[in-house]
């Protein structure tokens, strides 16, 4: 909570009795003085939700809670503790060696505690201009210099970023290889952009835009699940005056310039922390952190750089303020329907080029919509070549979107390009007033398609890393090596990989996008508030601006799926992270071809087997932290898998293997057990309403 110096704690055999003995520290008095000290109602904060009447919560909560002790004794006051990194050690850089294939730059400062400002906000303010990756912003700049991928800067709201001691401000910047060989220029453009915003200070436009945001997100938000709500308002009636309690975390609700302002001048380079990741820095990096065994260094900033931002440096005039937003939503009018009420999805428009399915939302009556196309092609499983140049052209349309589509995406317009098995999937859902605007643009960056050398060569060798560090997990592996085996046809992550690495050629990539464009066939779904001419006009604006002929044959979008025997076949790869001391055990049951009716009782099935899962496999053998059953639809074939992540050293796969036998046995007999209440009431908990017109969506995915 706000008074704590933070929220969470390791600790080991060492710390907790080791070396308390040698000091004479009894550990279990000072946690029992501890308790006795806090375990008091006046810390304490309840909140209930439910449908029963008021008069009955008042009662549960006088039973269950009023034997709470209270010892009256004052709340702690930490005021006196302020500015906690004010040291030398606080103001250096940081080399630290990380366990991923990855570089980042964190720039950090110590502020005094914010969350008394929490009606202004502002952290959220400078955090939204520092993180915009629009025209003018840090990352726009940077991306253009191809020395970043990524940028996220702000503060996480936890324990341990915001209390009544501090709040925590970072910049975390992730690199590419040449943004690590400068990453003092890249903390330099990031200093620029601050001094900027120090120099104009804040910008009421800009913060009444980021006001009307939130508002729209906070006023047609889904239902929160129930658990999560409690917690919330708890944390809130900590934090907030009363008339606020339900809005503090979310809304900005006063314009105060001057304490804007004040935090802005606190964020200069001289009182910054830089952490610098990067396995490029291991010969530097000397020193090792005592439990985790971390390899880092400690070193003075740079003495040019030290001097220049000590100094009245230049600004850089290519960082500015973003533009007026054009994608915030102001209508939230529910049209009126054109085409008869239906339960599922109906096909409306069907032609050569494509067709479209469309479900009215008249169920949830919000003004959203989801939207998803899938333009399929028979060229992307030609070859693994031809895999990874589809990954690689859809990687560089995202990275060309990035910066037109930001300010969509910070309207909460939502939208995902992926590099699907046979196609390109376009997602984008959020507020229906601007949506088409967004899948225009999207369009629009598709048939205009572009990229220079240097950008492939920054998307490739990112997508090296990504295969790479997807390699080493070994639940990925296993997912992989399963897919391989059962689906025909598909090329595996490995054999992706090492086509990758023995290179690709620009003129390569652009045959392909040529090729990929050239013959198509589009299915899309509309589901939400938009009427059916509306959702026509989506697959007409994509025929008419990419120019497409028709597939010539049918593309099947699913992998042919092999028929296992009935008997027990056994695969076991080898994990390409030899640092890795656990082992992925899968133990997949093939069902195959069913109907929604049977889709529905494995899932059912499934959900019934997670508890006494856990406890079998997790609890009572103690095989490993991650234990879960699953259900599986590969292309179509149905089954389902139980998996378990143990240590290598502890347990041999051939036993994880024997003992999921033995709890799938223990199982069956305890399904003979369940009665027809018992199964009614799993039913009925899963048939109640999501509140999500986006999970409804999901529920049908027709393309």
């Amino acid at each position: 909570g706000s008074c704590a110096t933070f929220l969470t704690f390791t600790g080991n055999a060492e710390t907790l009795k080791h070396e308390p003995k040698k000091s004479n520290t009894d550990i279990y008095t000072r946690l029992r003085d501890f308790w006795q000290h806090y375990y008091s109602a006046h810390y304490m904060n309840v909140v209930v939700q439910s449908k029963e009447t008021l008069d009955t919560l008042e009662k549960w909560v006088k039973e269950i809670f009023s034997q709470i002790p209270n010892n009256g004794l004052p709340k702690p006051n930490f005021g006196h503790l302020t500015q906690p990194f004010d040291t030398p050690e606080f103001y250096k850089l940081y080399r630290v060696v990380p366990i991923r294939n990855v570089h980042s730059l964190s720039i950090a400062w110590g502020l005094p505690p914010q969350e008394r400002h929490y009606r202004v906000k502002p952290l959220h303010y400078i955090s939204w201009l520092v993180g915009h990756e629009g025209k003018g912003s840090v990352l726009s700049f940077l991306r253009k210099k191809f020395w970043a991928l990524a940028l996220y800067g702000g503060n996480g709201e936890t324990g341990f970023e915001q209390n009544s001691t501090y709040s925590i401000f970072s910049i975390s910047v992730t690199l590419t290889d040449e943004g690590y060989e400068h990453f003092y220029e890249v903390a330099h453009v990031v200093f620029q952009y601050l001094k900027m915003l120090q120099k104009r200070g804040p910008d009421k436009r800009i913060w009444e835009e980021i006001q009307k945001i939130e508002a729209n997100e906070f006023y047609f938000q889904d239902q929160a699940d129930p658990i999560d709500y409690v917690e919330s308002l708890c944390e809130n009636i900590h934090i907030f005056c009363k008339e606020d309690f339900l809005t503090g975390d979310q809304l900005l609700l006063e314009y105060k310039p001057e304490i804007i302002a004040d935090v802005l001048n606190q964020l200069c380079p001289l009182r910054a922390n830089l952490v610098l990741l990067s396995a490029a820095s291991e010969r530097k990096c000397h020193l090792k952190e005592r439990w985790f065994g971390t390899q880092y260094s400690v070193e003075d900033i740079d003495k040019y750089w030290s001097d220049l931002w000590a100094s009245d440096f230049q600004l850089n005039q290519d960082l500015h303020l973003p533009e007026e937003n054009k994608y915030i939503a102001t209508d939230f009018a529910l049209k009126a329907s054109d085409w008869p009420d239906t339960e599922h999805p109906v096909k409306i428009l069907s032609t050569h080029h494509g067709c479209v399915w469309y479900k009215k939302d008249n169920k949830f009556k919000i003004p959203k919509a989801y939207i998803r196309f899938h333009l399929i092609s028979p060229l992307i499983q030609q070859s693994a070549k031809s895999v990874v140049l589809f990954e690689t052209f859809v990687n560089i349309l995202s990275h060309n979107l990035a910066e037109p589509a930001y300010e969509a995406d910070v309207a909460q317009l939502e939208y995902k390009l992926v590099s699907g098995e046979h196609g390109l999937v376009i997602r984008v859902k959020g507020f229906n007033h601007k949506l088409p605007l967004l899948f225009q643009l999207i369009i629009d960056q598709l048939s205009d398609f572009s990229f220079t050398p240097a950008v492939f060569e920054m998307i490739t060798e990112q997508l090296k890393k990504t295969y790479f560090n997807i390699l080493i997990k070994p639940e990925i592996l296993a997912k992989d090596v399963r897919s391989l085996i059962l689906e025909h046809g598909k090329w595996s992550m490995i054999d992706r990989y090492r086509r990758l690495m023995k290179g690709l050629y620009t003129e390569s990539l652009s045959s392909f996008v040529k090729g990929f464009k050239s013959h198509l066939y589009v299915e899309g779904l509309v589901q939400g508030n938009f009427t059916s001419r509306e959702s026509k006009d989506f697959l007409n604006y994509v025929v008419l601006n990419l120019q497409f002929l028709p597939l010539l044959h049918p593309c099947p979008v699913q992998f042919r799926v092999v028929d296992l025997p009935n008997t027990h076949l056994l695969c076991k790869v080898k994990t390409l992270n030899r640092g890795d001391a656990n082992s992925e055990v899968t133990v997949y049951y093939q069902s195959g071809a069913r109907s929604l009716r049977e889709y529905t009782l494995m899932e059912l099935l499934v959900m019934h087997m997670e508890e006494p899962c856990f406890n079998f496999l997790r609890t009572k053998q103690t095989l490993g932290y991650h234990v879960y059953p699953t259900c599986r639809n590969t292309s179509g074939i149905l089954g389902f898998s139980v998996t378990v992540t143990t240590q290598a050293t502890k347990n041999n796969s051939e036993f994880v293997d024997k003992k999921i036998e033995e709890f799938l046995l223990y199982f069956e007999g305890k399904m003979r057990l369940l009665t027809e209440k018992a199964f009614r009431t799993q039913v009925k908990v899963e048939k109640q309403p999501k509140h999500s017109l986006i999970r409804m969506a999901l529920i049908f995915p027709y393309c």
